[in-house]
């Protein structure tokens, strides 16, 4: 090193002034300036990144929440297991049934939000007396006013709720009659009743209760 050079000075002693150069410049209150000026913009543009990056994380976040929580219900009646996979809308106060309603009479209706709803299972059974080979299956309502319902068992499994894939899908189209039951804010698929070889899949929002009848070998 040679004398006066920047990376010859003696360190600062705790509490001292430092080494000064020829100038008469104490060497630690320049670096110590320089250590400020430099932590303080680079401090600036960390901030600015950091902030932009939890803002948009955070709106990404917010995209990606559904109004329609997802729900999975699963149910081993025998030994075949029953699952359903949907989408549960909420009633938010809104009219569900009927001309001024959100579902209407006579019009093919997925009972579920954004995916259609899959029903699988794991053998062959029966749903509402028909035999349904195993697999996987989306589910469709026609709802009716003052007449039993339509199931329709379409083999489209893997179908956005709308549009309603067609006749040329259907497995089969089966009858149900809708019950009154409480008020249940947001759609849910429950297995109220489970015996040995058979079990009851109910479809239950707002006031309206779809049991679906289903037997297992």
């Amino acid at each position: 090193c040679r004398p006066g050079a920047y990376e010859c000075r003696a360190p600062c002693p705790a509490g001292g002034r430092g080494a000064r150069d020829r100038g008469g410049h104490s060497r630690c209150e320049e670096d110590k300036g320089r250590e400020v000026q430099y932590s303080y913009e680079m401090t600036i543009p960390f901030r600015w990144l950091v902030s932009v990056a939890l803002g948009s994380a955070s709106s990404a976040a917010a995209q990606a929440i559904p109004f329609s929580q997802h729900g999975v219900v699963s149910q081993t009646v025998g030994l075949t297991v029953i699952t359903v996979t949907y989408n549960r809308p909420v009633a938010r106060g809104r009219t569900l049934f009927g001309p001024a309603g959100v579902v209407k009479w006579d019009k093919v209706w997925h009972p579920g939000a954004d995916s259609a709803t899959r029903i699988e299972f794991t053998r062959d059974l029966t749903i509402e007396g028909r035999v349904v080979p195993h697999g996987e299956y989306s589910l469709w309502l026609i709802p009716r006013e003052a007449a039993p319902w339509t199931l329709i068992v379409s083999r489209a499994a893997r179908v956005f709720h709308e549009p309603y894939p067609g006749e040329a899908a259907d497995f089969a189209r089966l009858e149900v009659t809708p019950e009154t039951g409480a008020h249940m804010e947001t759609m849910a698929y429950y297995f109220p009743v489970v015996a040995r070889d058979s079990t009851v899949l109910r479809l239950h929002w707002g006031s309206t209760v779809v049991p679906i009848r289903i037997r297992t070998p």
